[in-house]
């Protein structure tokens, strides 16, 4: 068991700050959620993961109460949406993708401004602000302009102003995709601090190695749910196996294998191939053979799933099902 499962098993599981039943949005003849079934606990970072255009913005818009569900029912924080849409808005915290504070004030003023929002005033909203700067390391470029802040600034700037009024529940729409790498790290070790202190997490992301960071994951495809479970319970129940293939014409073998009906995916890493088949228990044997039919000679061994693997497995069975 990995840390984030072991840390995900201490909270109480039974809890559900989110429960969506059948939950599905069309626009026009386009339907974006395909009736989604989905319970998120307490205190736990859950994520979304799926290509642009999956629905994952859409589903994360009609939990924050900004659009309304075209069939099916969703509860969050114990409250039934649309009705209570207002009661629940006060309670979480929500980040979008894109920059979305005043580029032309300042990062304190960024912070003022919402504090009043939230109705916090005088010293109450003065020690939310220092706790703030301090925790989000804001405290040098308090007087700098919003606009001219790095990425990864920007990114933590947006993420004090999600939190100022210390949600119960936070939403993060693909809060990293314009920052570097070193600032997405210290984004997640955010997460995970937020998520000691009680407060759940959903983040969306098209990310593979954040998307091993979360407690529980649900994989999107289409507007549908195709797969949804811890990363480990994810890859352990990988309905095929991972195989790589040592090769001196790894280009022609790809070619090769893309062919063969058992292949599920190949992905060139370095000079070696990552290929999942969907045969279980003799991957290794009827590669090895397959590859003997098309006379290329290479090393064939098995090797840890991830979850990439998973996302192709599922999304592959849903192509061929003409779904």
């Amino acid at each position: 068991m990995g840390a984030n499962d072991m840390r995900a098993s201490t909270r109480d599981s039974s809890e559900a700050v989110i429960v969506a039943l059948g939950l599905t949005r069309r626009f026009g003849n386009v339907t974006a959620v395909d009736h989604l079934d989905l319970r998120v606990r307490r205190a736990e970072v859950y994520g979304f993961l799926g290509p642009n255009g999956c629905g994952k913005s859409t589903t994360i818009r009609m939990l924050c109460g900004l659009l309304t569900a075209s069939e099916g029912s969703v509860r969050v924080l114990g409250h039934q949406l649309p009705v209570d849409a207002e009661a629940v808005k006060r309670r979480i915290g929500y980040m979008t993708q894109k920059f979305s504070l005043y580029e032309d004030l300042s990062v304190a003023e960024n912070l003022e401004f919402l504090a009043a929002v939230y109705g916090l005033v005088g010293r109450n909203a003065t020690a939310r602000i220092a706790e703030l700067f301090e925790q989000y390391h804001l405290g040098e470029l308090r007087r700098q302009l919003a606009g001219t802040l790095s990425g990864g600034q920007k990114q933590r700037l947006a993420l004090a102003g999600a939190v100022m009024h210390k949600p119960e529940l936070l939403l993060l729409d693909e809060p990293t995709s314009a920052v570097d790498p070193q600032s997405r790290r210290d984004f997640w070790e955010s997460l995970f601090k937020l998520a000691d202190a009680g407060t759940t997490l959903l983040v969306s992301t098209h990310y593979m190695d954040e998307a091993e960071r979360c407690h529980r994951l649900a994989i999107l495809d289409r507007g549908r749910l195709v797969a949804d479970g811890s990363p480990t319970e994810l890859m352990a129940d990988l309905p095929g196996m991972t195989l790589r293939v040592d090769s001196d014409q790894p280009r022609r073998l790809q070619e090769a294998l893309a062919a063969e009906p058992h292949v599920l995916g190949v992905a060139q890493i370095g000079a070696s191939l990552r290929v999942l088949t969907d045969r279980k228990d003799d991957g290794v044997a009827w590669l090895r053979d397959a590859l003997k039919n098309v006379g290329v000679t290479a090393d064939v061994e098995p090797t840890e799933p991830n979850l990439e693997d998973v996302f192709v497995a599922v999304t592959r069975g849903r192509k061929e099902d003409g779904q």
